[in-house]
């Protein structure tokens, strides 16, 4: 059942240090992707985060996994410009609020986390699925994490489908015409480029996943209790 696996605090903290990476690896096409339709700046922005983070996270020692998400989201509203700080900061801000206290976390935990982060984006950027955001990746991945659990797959098959969800979202932004953020200025000239809000968004719940689904990553509760 999905509630034997859970996740450490040690396993978040792996986790943002790999996305800070991915990040890093993927900092030139995210700046291309964003060349097309925004300022240019994406994936140089979200790498100067995601850098400060990883200064940041090492000084967190409380175990709290909600008080390291917070820590993030922090430091991405004060270090990442444009419209990803506060999206981004906002995300993980919610993610801490929804975890707060605690030193593992469920399946259910991470559903309710992610409907939390979803939501916080939602009320922050006021964008709404087909609008060509960030959102367009991160709602399906909620909506199949949700539904995966519902039908009794356990977190680390859950968390598959949830990324195979946030990539098909990110490629159906594609044709989509922009209409919120710098690419709606563009219009119809906004269609046929993928956005670099979702792009990044689909590379954390491809993390995510990669992070928390193996075996070495992930252990059950019985054996944390043993």
């Amino acid at each position: 059942m999905s509630e034997e696996v859970s996740v450490s605090y040690d396993d978040v903290v792996a986790l943002m240090k790999t996305y800070a990476a991915a990040i890093a690896e993927n900092k030139q096409s995210l700046t291309e992707l964003d060349s097309a339709i925004g300022d240019a700046d994406h994936g140089i922005n979200m790498d100067r985060g995601f850098q400060a983070v990883i200064g940041k996270i090492d000084t967190v020692t409380s175990g709290d996994i909600g008080a390291l998400f917070k820590t993030v989201g922090m430091t991405l509203v004060s270090t990442v410009g444009g419209a990803g700080g506060p999206l981004y900061g906002t995300l993980f801000l919610q993610l801490g609020v929804a975890t707060a206290g605690k030193d593992r976390i469920t399946a259910e935990d991470w559903s309710a986390a992610l409907t939390a982060a979803v939501s916080g984006v939602q009320a922050r950027g006021k964008a709404e699925s087909g609008d060509k955001t960030m959102v367009d990746a991160l709602i399906p991945a909620r909506d199949a994490f949700a539904a995966a659990l519902t039908d009794g797959a356990d977190l680390p098959a859950a968390l598959r489908r949830s990324a195979d969800a946030a990539e098909a979202g990110m490629t159906a932004t594609i044709p989509l015409v922009a209409r919120k953020g710098r690419a709606s200025y563009l219009g119809e000239r906004s269609a046929g480029h993928q956005d670099p809000g979702a792009t990044s968004s689909a590379l954390l719940l491809r993390t995510v996943a990669d992070a928390w689904a193996g075996d070495a990553s992930t252990t059950t509760e019985e054996a944390h209790d043993g």
